[in-house]
């Protein structure tokens, strides 16, 4: 897997090309600010982009801007976006292609370092992966279409959002594959999602999560 990093913080950015090349992951740049991670995508083709949501020079929404960006002119890019505080405009704005490989984590979750290497895998495999402390914000004050879910869809729904399979949910909730199957179900049916709507059901269920506020 080759990743390029946008970082400004050399000690973080320093950090993540260290801790990224010891798991086998190629860096092949890191960069401190857009046109650097503009031209690094260009050259480099990565298979994965690691941003910080703020970057130089108002350092507001630069790296989120680019994220976005790169996914619209190289479609399904996988990107990560790296935040010091919970964002929501950004995290919904991420998965409103519908595409999937897009991820929305806290920097604190980097220390993590296990479960930090599955979720880059995760996004550049086409998942999505948020991190849990943006679900609970969001969950709060929720309200129209989410407020027919019942408590265990909402669960279901959260863990769906954090990128897990089905198989991984029925393991966190100590339930069955089929009885997540059918909570999916009754999700995609309470959020008007049809059938038709094939794989991309489950990034549509996790951007009405977070689009509904």
């Amino acid at each position: 897997m080759r990743v390029v990093i946008a970082e400004d913080n050399v000690l973080l950015s320093t950090g993540l090309e260290l801790l990224l090349g010891s798991k086998g992951i190629d860096v092949a740049a890191v960069v401190p600010d857009t046109p650097g991670l503009m031209d690094a995508v260009a050259e480099h083709c990565p298979d994965l982009v690691i941003a910080d949501v703020r970057l130089p020079p108002s350092f507001r929404d630069e790296g989120i801007k680019a994220a976005v960006s790169l996914r619209r002119t190289r479609l399904g890019l996988p990107v990560l976006v790296l935040s010091q505080y919970v964002e929501q405009l950004y995290a919904r704005e991420l998965l409103a292609d519908g595409s999937g490989g897009v991820g929305y984590l806290l920097k604190d979750r980097v220390s993590r370092v296990g479960q930090f290497i599955e979720d880059i895998r995760r996004v550049a495999a086409g998942g999505t992966v948020m991190d849990p402390e943006v679900i609970a914000q969001l969950m709060v004050g929720r309200g129209n279409v989410l407020d027919t879910l019942t408590s265990r869809e909402r669960e279901v729904l959260s863990w769906m959002a954090q990128g897990l399979s089905n198989t991984e949910i029925g393991e966190r909730l100590t339930i069955t594959d089929n009885a997540v199957h059918k909570h999916i179900g009754n999700i995609f049916a309470k959020l008007g999602l049809a059938v038709t709507d094939g794989g991309h059901r489950r990034v549509l269920a996790v951007l009405a999560f977070l689009d509904n506020q």
